[in-house]
This record gives structure tokens, sequence and C-alpha cells, in this order.
């Protein structure tokens, strides 16, 4: 199983650095595609060398998009047009859709929000576009997965791992890493 994670300029480190370990970890393939050339600079100065680029991501290849949140990150991946058509194209296949923080605003961008139960970062729950927001740090509607910010990042990405792999992964994987299931 494949799990793509674009990453843009001024994305959450905590939120990044927790979905690509803890998916990781779980065995899955996950591939970093940055929205330009080069190493992408973090919302607090930490600097990340994606794996390829997101002109070269194909939505049939993968399973899943998790976008990581972060200010101005989540501003950034919602303006961009390829960020929104991989999104639109993989809810529309049926495939998982996941973000954290600010980046479920990006879904709602895309247009794929609306009438769904989904979370945000407090401060933005306004940038919802449509949906019911639920004040809980991980919500699950079908195959859409929000979660509320850096907090949030492990258990989020354990919710992702028993999505995927099933429970029996989630809860092993959470007790190697001594979080709570």
């Amino acid at each position: 199983m494949k799990i793509l994670v674009p990453l843009v300029d001024g994305f959450e480190e905590i939120e990044f650095s927790a979905i690509v370990d803890i998916l990781r970890r779980a065995g899955l393939e996950v591939i970093i595609a940055g929205l330009r050339e080069g190493a992408i600079d973090g919302a607090h100065g930490i600097k990340v060398m994606p794996d390829t680029l997101i002109d070269k991501m194909n939505a049939d290849d993968f399973a899943a998009i998790v976008l990581p949140g972060g200010y101005p990150g989540f501003v950034n991946l919602g303006k961009d047009e390829r960020v929104l058509g991989l999104v639109r194209e993989m809810y529309g296949k049926d495939k998982y859709v996941a973000a954290i923080c600010g980046a479920p605003s990006v879904l709602a961008n895309a247009g794929i929000l609306k009438g769904r139960k989904a979370t945000i970062y407090p401060a933005v729950k306004d940038m919802l576009g449509g949906a019911q927001h639920v004040d809980e740090r991980v919500v699950v509607d079908g195959r859409v997965i929000t979660s509320q910010a850096a907090g949030t990042a492990v258990e989020f990405s354990i919710k992702l791992v028993e999505l995927f792999l099933g429970k029996s992964k989630a809860e092993q994987l959470s007790r190697e890493i001594l979080q709570a299931c």
C-alpha cells in the first residue's frame, strides 16, 4: 500500500514527521512529494528533502493522500491546483483522503467536505466548507479522516494505520511506541 504525503513550504514538522514515521513503522510505503525542487522549509525552520516532485505523482499509484498542516503550509497546499486535483481524483476513486491541523481546509477547497463530519484546528473551524464540525481529536467519516493539530499527530497516524492495516497492527504499533490506545 502506497501513501502520498505532499510537502510544501510552511508545513508543520511534528505532524509531517509523525505521519511519515508511524506509517513507515507500520510497513507502509510513504512517498513524500515536494511542490517544488529542493529541500522544503518547515514552519519552524526544519528542512526536509522530498523523495520526488508532486508533478510526477499519479493518483492511481496510491491508496491514500495525507496532508500535514502548519501555517502557512495548509494555505500553500490549498492554493495548489496539483494538490487539489489529486485530492479530488483520489476521493472520486474511493481512496483515503486525510488531513490534520489546518489542512482539512484543503479538503474543503477541493470540494469534498460538504455534508461530511470533520475536525480542524479550532481557530480555523470556519474553513471547513460545508462540513459538520466535530470537536474531536480525530474524526473518521468514511474514507475521509481529519484531525486537529500537532498534539493529535500520533493519534491521527495510528488511526490511519488501523484503517489501512487493521486494529491489531495499530494496537501493536501503539504498544511499541508506548502510545495509549
